[in-house]
């Protein structure tokens, strides 16, 4: 090779190389602290039902010293949700309740949900982020920290928030009733995907009203139409098939950070489940079996302490706004 080629291409290698670098300094010191506030209408309640904001935070991946994205979780109670739906890896540390008590503070006596994520169990473990392109990350429950999962369940629990893991709740919620289903986390298989009709008939016969022929103000009993809502923190393709065949019409996922490192105007790269990229964030429809449900998937706050770094994929919350079909 000649010399003047060998000159180019060094020339090459090192502009790329810098222009890796400076995309790294920014991903990791400003998009991954610009967080951003999505908002979307669903149109899925009843005609005629007032509106239901819905807060929707997920991967969160907490950990004790980040006081900048604390402050700005606490600044969303500002917003008055009428729900917040949690769907999980709020941990992100062994010590990150504590920066979760700071940040969830001020949602105290607004009605929420929660699942939880692997990092809800089990804390980071560094690892090549290369790994990522051959396929979902395992983790190790052998030597993976565990995290203190009961404390967060507790306190979330005393925020007067509903644990959905493999668990079916009922809500009046604006003058609607809105029916929960969730399951624990299907990247470690701890879903139990197949307890949900149990835990649905469950609910529906303990309904206050089922067998009562007025409403509690004397008046004659009217339809009553429930809104069907699933939670999951990874959204793997058999379980939104499964919420799909159970009736959900909406459903609410984290996991997937967007992809967390994207290519602008090509998206994620990697989804770290089995959903098809261009649904790795934000609102879709998934569909199965000719029925069909909303899909809102956040791309997170957060990352792992080890991969502290978005780029194409600001940290994100989702107010949801589900309103009455046309």
């Amino acid at each position: 090779m000649a010399r003047g080629a060998l000159r180019s291409t060094a020339s090459a290698l090192g502009l790329l190389a810098c222009a890796g670098a400076a995309a790294f300094a920014y991903g990791s010191l400003v998009e991954r602290k610009a967080f951003t506030l999505r908002e979307v209408s669903v149109p899925v309640l009843p005609a005629g039902a007032e509106p239901i904001r819905v807060l929707h935070l997920s991967d969160m991946h907490m950990a004790p010293w980040q006081r900048e994205k604390q402050e700005w979780v606490r600044s969303l109670a500002h917003f008055r949700p009428d729900l917040i739906v949690e769907t999980g890896d709020v941990l992100g540390h062994a010590r990150g309740i504590e920066g979760v008590r700071a940040a969830y503070q001020d949602f105290r006596g607004i009605p929420g949900v929660f699942v939880h994520g692997s990092n809800d169990y089990f804390g980071p473990q560094l690892k090549n982020p290369l790994k990522y392109f051959l396929g979902p990350s395992k983790k190790k429950a052998s030597t993976a920290p565990r995290l203190d999962t009961a404390a967060l369940t507790a306190f979330f629990t005393d925020l007067g928030w509903t644990d959905l893991d493999n668990r079916a709740a009922g809500l009046e919620l604006r003058g609607t009733h809105l029916e929960f289903f969730g399951v624990d986390d299907p990247h470690i298989r701890f879903d139990r995907v197949e307890s949900i009709p149990g835990a649905l008939d469950e609910l529906r016969e303990d309904d206050p009203f089922s067998d009562d022929d007025t409403w509690p103000d004397g008046g004659p009993r009217k339809e009553r139409q429930a809104v069907t809502i699933g939670v999951v923190h990874a959204p793997y393709r058999r379980v939104l098939d499964a919420f799909v065949t159970y009736g959900a019409s909406m459903i609410f996922a984290g996991h997937t950070h967007g992809g967390q490192v994207c290519v602008p105007g090509f998206g994620a790269l990697v989804t770290n489940c089995d959903i098809p990229r261009a649904q790795a964030k934000g609102l879709s429809v998934w569909r199965h079996a000719f029925r069909s449900a909303y899909l809102n998937v956040s791309a997170g706050l957060g990352t792992s302490i080890y991969a502290p770094v978005r780029f194409a994929c600001r940290p994100e919350a989702t107010l949801v706004t589900l309103t009455a079909a046309v």
